[in-house]
C-alpha cells in the first residue's frame, strides 16, 4: 500500500476514497498517524521521546514496573510506561518527586510517562471514598487512613510537579451494571471536572488527555464523548471500560465509539492488556493501551505464550526442557527452561517471577510492535486473522 500524506484538497479526497488518510497531530511535526483500511499506525511526539502507535504501556503504579529495571523495561521495547498520581502523592509525594528533578530523575525512566489522575480509583478503592460531589472526591488514604480531597485542579498540580509526559484529566470511573442514574451522574462530573483544569499550568511539554465515560450505555456513552471531544485535549479516552462487561459488549462499545474520536488526536483505551484484547482494538482504531495483566499475570506464576496462559505451578512443567514459548526471544525463554522456572516460582524464588514479568511484557509488546509493522505494510487483517486462530487454538489453564 503506498501512504501518502495529501496536501491540497483534491489530493486529500482522493487519499480517503483509497481509504489511505495521514493526520497531524499538533505534538507531531514531520511525522503524522497514518490510517489504512481504518487500521493507525503513528507517532505521538512528547517531551522524552516519540511513542509510535499501537503502542502498549506497562503499569508501574509506583514509579517502577514491579520488580524490574527501567532498562530491562526499555530493552524489551517498551516506549512508554505509566504511572498513578493518586499512589505518587500519597508516598513519596508530589513535592519529593519534584525535588529530586522530577518523575523520569527520580525512578530513572527517560523514555516517555503517562500519568494516571485516580478516576480509576474511584472505581477499584470505591469502598474508600468518603465524599463524591461537583467539587471532587476525598478518599480514606489507604496507606495511613486519613482523609484526602483530590479535584480536577489539585490533580492537575500533582501531575504538573510529577512532570509527566501525558497527564490524564480527573474523572469517575463506576463498575460494570452500575445504575444507570449512577452512570449519568458519572457522565455529568467527568464533563464538569473536564473542563476546569483544560488551562491549567504544565510541566514543560507536558500533553493532557480527556476521558469519556458512560459505560457501554449508548445514550450516555455518545454524550460523553459529544461533551468530551469538544474541549482542547492534545488525546481522548475511552474509560469506563473492561471493569467487569461482557467482553463482546465491551468490543461492541468500542467499534462504534473509537471513530467519535476525534481522527487527528491520539485514541487511548484504558485497562487492556491481554493478547485478544490488543489485536482487537487495534482493529477497531486505538493507538494506546495499558494495562496490569501482563505482570500481574506473572506474579500468579503464570505466563502469556502462543499455546495460551500456561501456569508453571502445574506439576507438568516439572521436567519440561523446552523455553516458555519458542521462537521467543526474551531473557526468560533464551536460557531457561520451564522447569527451572516452575521451580522458582514454586520455591518463591523472586528471579521466577521477575522472569515471568519480562516474558510476559515481551509477549504483549511484541505483539503489539507486529501489529504495528502489519499496519504499515497494509496486512494488518491477514495478520489479525492468524494471530487471533492460533490464540483460539491456545487454551488456557487454571492460575
Amino acid at each position: 500500500v503506498n501512504l501518502v500524506h495529501p496536501d491540497s484538497d483534491d489530493e486529500k479526497q482522493q487519499a480517503e476514497e483509497d481509504g489511505i488518510i495521514k493526520m497531524r497531530h499538533p505534538a507531531v511535526q514531520d511525522d503524522a498517524v497514518t490510517a489504512v483500511d481504518g487500521y493507525r499506525a503513528g507517532v505521538l511526539a512528547t517531551a522524552h521521546g516519540e511513542i509510535r502507535t499501537p503502542a502498549f504501556m506497562p503499569v508501574g503504579t509506583k514509579a517502577t514496573v514491579k520488580s524490574l529495571h527501567p532498562d530491562e523495561v526499555r530493552a524489551l521495547g517498551a516506549q512508554v510506561i505509566l504511572g498513578n498520581a493518586y499512589h505518587l502523592h500519597f508516598r513519596p509525594g508530589e513535592d519529593v518527586v519534584a525535588g529530586m528533578g522530577g518523575i523520569h530523575a527520580f525512578s530513572g525512566w527517560s523514555g516517555p510517562m503517562l500519568t494516571d489522575s485516580g478516576g480509576y480509583q474511584v472505581f477499584s478503592l470505591r469502598d474508600t471514598i468518603r465524599s463524591l460531589d461537583e467539587d471532587g472526591v476525598t478518599f480514606r488514604s489507604v496507606y495511613d487512613g486519613s482523609d484526602a480531597r483530590f479535584t480536577p485542579e489539585s490533580v492537575a498540580e500533582i501531575q504538573r510537579r510529577l512532570g509527566a509526559d501525558i497527564a490524564m484529566c480527573l474523572d469517575v470511573c463506576l463498575p460494570a451494571g452500575a445504575p444507570r442514574p449512577e452512570l449519568e451522574r458519572a457522565v455529568r462530573l467527568t464533563t464538569l471536572w473536564a473542563e476546569r483544569p483544560v488551562h491549567a499550568a504544565r510541566a514543560p511539554g507536558q500533553l493532557r488527555f480527556g476521558i469519556t465515560q458512560g459505560g457501554t450505555d449508548a445514550g450516555l456513552r455518545r454524550r460523553s464523548l459529544d461533551e468530551i471531544c469538544t474541549l482542547p485535549f492534545d488525546g481522548f479516552a475511552l474509560g469506563g471500560l473492561a471493569v467487569g462487561e461482557e467482553k463482546q459488549e465491551m468490543l461492541d462499545c468500542v467499534e462504534w465509539a473509537t471513530p467519535l474520536l476525534p481522527a487527528k488526536r491520539p485514541r487511548y483505551f484504558m485497562g487492556i492488556g491481554d493478547p485478544v484484547g490488543i489485536l482487537e482494538v487495534v482493529a477497531r482504531g486505538i493507538d494506546m493501551f495499558d494495562c496490569v495483566l501482563p505482570t500481574r499475570t506473572a506474579r500468579t506464576g503464570s505466563a502469556l505464550t502462543w499455546e495460551g496462559r500456561l501456569n508453571l505451578r502445574n506439576a507438568r512443567f516439572r521436567a519440561d526442557a523446552r523455553p516458555l514459548d519458542e521462537g521467543c526471544r526474551c531473557p526468560a525463554c533464551e536460557r531457561f527452561s520451564r522447569a527451572y522456572i516452575r521451580h522458582l516460582v514454586t520455591q518463591e524464588e523472586i528471579l521466577g517471577l521477575r522472569l515471568l514479568s519480562l516474558h510476559n511484557l515481551n509477549f504483549v509488546l511484541d505483539l503489539t510492535a507486529r501489529a504495528r509493522a502489519a499496519i504499515e505494510r497494509g496486512t494488518f487483517s491477514a495478520f489479525r486473522r492468524d494471530a487471533l486462530a492460533r490464540l483460539a487454538r491456545s487454551p488456557e489453564e487454571e492460575s
